[in-house]
C-alpha cells in the first residue's frame, strides 16, 4: 500500500479495475469504477460491507447524470445548482447503466459531485463515474486523513491518494424526494436541514420503517463507531464530577472551560464551541482516543439543531 499525490497513477489503477482511497471534502472514500461490477464487488469485500448497504456514485459534471439517471425533479435540480460541487448527495431514479449491486436493489441511486480539487481532477481523468463509500471497514470511524485510511485498511488496497485533512470531516447529507417532489433527508451530514430549507422550505427529515430496505448509506443503527466503547451523556461536567469508576476515560470536550479530566485523557473538539470546527475534528478525535488506550469514551449531546443535529446522529450511531 502506497500513499501518493500522483493523480495519474491513481487514474491508471482505477482504469485497471482496482480499488483505491481518494480524498473528498467530507471523508476519504474507497473508490472504484462504478460501471465495472467486479471492481464494485471488491469495494464491498475490502470494507466488509453488507451488500444491502448502497454506495454513492461520484461525478464531476452535471452532464454525466444523463446516462445514469432517468429523471430529475425541479427541487433536485435546485439543490444541485446550489450545493454542487459539495457535500450533498441526491437520491434519483436510476437507469440500467447503474447496477442493482450499487443501489442494493433500490430503484434510486445516490449521486454527488464532490468539491475536493484533487478528486475532481481525478474524476475528469477517467471516462467513468466512481463509487466511493468511506474508506474504512464497515461500522468503524470514517477516515479524515490518509493516515486514518492506512490504519483502518492496512494493506487491503494498493494506493491512498493523499489530499490532506478533510475540510468538512462529516459525510455528505443524503436527500431523497417524495411523490410530491418534497426533499427528505435520509442521512444527516455536512449540509444542514436548515441550509436545505433555505432553498426548498418544505424539506424535512425522512422517517424510515424498520422493515424497509436501505435506499441510502449511513442508515444502519451502528455506524461510525470507535473500537473503544462510547457513552453520550446529557451533562459532561456533572458526569465527571460524579464518576467513581476505575475505568480510564477518554473525554470528548466541546468548549468546556476548566474541565479537569485528570487522570483521564481529554480531546477538545472546539475551544470556542464552533460547530464547523467540532464537526471537522470529530472523527480524528475518536481515532486519537482509540490510540490513547482508554477504557471508555465519554461525550456530551449537542444542541439538536444545525450541525449539532448531525453530530448527535453520528454520536447516537457510534454509541449504539
Amino acid at each position: 500500500m502506497k500513499i501518493s499525490k500522483d493523480i495519474a497513477e491513481a487514474a491508471q489503477l482505477l482504469k485497471e479495475g482496482q480499488v483505491i482511497a481518494i480524498p473528498t471534502e467530507t471523508v476519504y472514500g474507497l473508490a472504484a469504477n462504478a460501471l465495472d461490477p467486479t471492481a464494485v464487488l471488491e469495494i464491498y469485500k475490502v470494507k466488509e460491507r453488507p451488500a444491502t448497504n448502497p454506495l454513492i456514485v461520484h461525478i464531476h459534471a452535471i452532464e454525466q447524470l444523463t446516462p445514469l439517471v432517468s429523471e430529475m425533479g425541479a427541487n433536485a435540480q435546485r439543490l444541485a445548482e446550489h450545493f454542487w460541487p459539495g457535500p450533498l448527495t441526491l437520491l434519483l431514479k436510476k437507469t440500467d447503466r447503474i447496477s442493482d449491486q450499487i443501489t442494493a436493489g433500490s430503484p434510486l441511486v445516490a449521486i454527488r459531485m464532490p468539491k475536493h480539487p484533487m478528486t475532481l481532477e481525478l474524476l475528469k481523468s477517467v471516462a467513468f463515474p466512481l463509487v466511493a463509500p468511506s474508506a474504512n471497514r464497515y461500522t468503524t470511524v470514517s477516515p479524515t486523513s490518509a493516515e486514518h485510511v492506512a490504519k483502518n485498511l492496512g494493506e487491503r488496497i494498493p494506493l491512498i491518494l493523499d489530499g490532506g485533512p478533510c475540510e468538512k470531516g462529516l459525510e455528505s447529507t443524503v436527500v431523497g424526494f417524495d411523490a410530491n417532489d418534497r426533499p427528505l433527508i435520509y442521512r444527516l451530514g455536512a449540509v444542514t436541514l436548515e441550509a436545505i430549507q433555505a432553498i426548498v422550505p418544505e424539506a424535512g427529515v425522512y422517517e424510515s420503517a424498520l422493515s424497509e430496505p436501505a435506499h441510502s448509506p449511513g442508515m444502519a443503527k451502528k455506524h461510525y463507531a470507535p473500537k473503544t466503547a462510547l457513552r453520550v451523556v446529557d451533562d459532561l461536567r456533572v458526569f465527571l464530577e460524579n464518576y467513581s469508576g476505575n475505568q480510564k476515560l477518554g473525554v470528548l470536550s466541546f468548549g468546556h472551560q476548566g474541565l479537569a479530566p485528570s487522570p483521564h485523557t481529554l480531546v477538545e473538539l472546539s475551544q470556542n464551541r464552533d460547530l464547523e470546527e467540532g464537526s471537522q475534528r470529530l472523527y480524528q478525535s475518536l481515532y486519537a482516543l482509540d490510540e490513547a488506550n482508554v477504557d471508555l469514551i465519554v461525550a456530551e449531546w449537542f444542541e439538536d439543531k444545525g450541525l449539532g443535529q448531525t453530530l448527535n446522529d453520528k454520536l447516537k450511531r457510534a454509541s449504539y
